[in-house]
């Protein structure tokens, strides 16, 4: 199959940037790498209309500046093309994060075999890098863990590889869901238990440990969920919004019941941790 790659310029990235991708995947756009100047965006070509693509709207928003231009990719360059824009990730000096076709690093304390196809969580971004800094600073052995909007199921693995039992990963995208379980395989992880759904299936569960990395408005909406699945002494992590938006997360947090005790920033996007009190 051949594909359409996409180069789009952006001025400034933050945060149309992810709103380009998010509205590029809804007309068909299937991979994406981020760039120093702004995207690249892969579909393809049978599904390539470049008259729906300039009607997307942010395209057309004064607050944003945003030119692209476009080349055919045969179907035997695919995968070099592909593989020459994934690299592999270390966070904090202790986490590798390799594609199967990146050598493997056996001295690095965790290695992570992720294939991320279509979906989020690869590491190449800020939220999950914080999140993934923040769970190898927690000792989650022996705990129940919960990775909500597991997208690739890095974090879920991890908390595998560091001892965590049991394990629940959800997502409520088909893909996210099918890529989890085929990294759960490749990681020899298999005692993760992976669903596609949303917050509603949490009902009757319990966890020592969630980990969230969606955007604002989703964990707000289901905090008060995530709090109630969650023991006595149990910790919330959330991910995917900005630094500016913290205080909201804050006060809904504290509302709950939930005690903030510290977040990272990386280029003004936010990882935080709150630990549950105890009535």
């Amino acid at each position: 199959m051949n594909y359409i790659e996409s180069k789009f310029t952006i001025e400034p990235q933050t945060p149309f940037q992810e709103i380009l991708i998010a509205e590029l995947a809804e007309i068909g756009f299937e991979s994406f790498d981020e760039t120093e100047e702004g995207l690249l965006a892969y579909i393809k070509e049978p599904d390539f209309d470049e008259r729906q693509l300039k009607t997307l709207s942010l395209l057309n928003n004064d607050l944003v500046k945003i030119s692209f231009t476009y080349k055919l990719i045969k179907d035997e360059n695919w995968n070099a093309v592909w593989e020459s824009n994934y690299d592999s990730v270390i966070i904090d000096e202790r986490c590798y994060i390799r594609a199967p076709f990146h050598p493997s690093r056996p001295e690095v304390e965790f290695e992570l075999l992720i294939e991320p196809q279509m979906s989020f969580g690869t590491a190449h971004h800020e939220t999950t890098a914080n999140m993934i800094s923040l769970l190898l600073e927690e000792n989650v052995k022996g705990k129940s863990f919960l990775d909500m909007g597991c997208g690739t199921g890095v974090l879920a693995i991890l908390a595998h590889k560091k001892g965590a039992t049991p394990i629940c990963a959800i997502d409520n995208d088909e893909w996210a869901y099918r890529n989890t379980i085929d990294n759960v395989k490749k990681n020899n992880s298999n005692q993760i238990t992976v669903y596609q759904g949303d917050a509603t299936l949490l009902k009757g569960k319990k966890f020592d440990i969630i980990f969230a990395n969606i955007n604002k408005n989703i964990l707000l909406t289901d905090m008060e969920t995530y709090f109630k699945s969650l023991n006595d002494s149990g910790m919330l992590f959330m991910s995917g919004f900005y630094e500016n938006d913290l205080s909201d997360i804050k006060i809904k947090a504290e509302q709950l019941g939930l005690n903030y005790t510290n977040h990272i920033v990386k280029n003004e996007w936010v990882a935080v941790k709150f630990a549950k009190t105890i009535a």
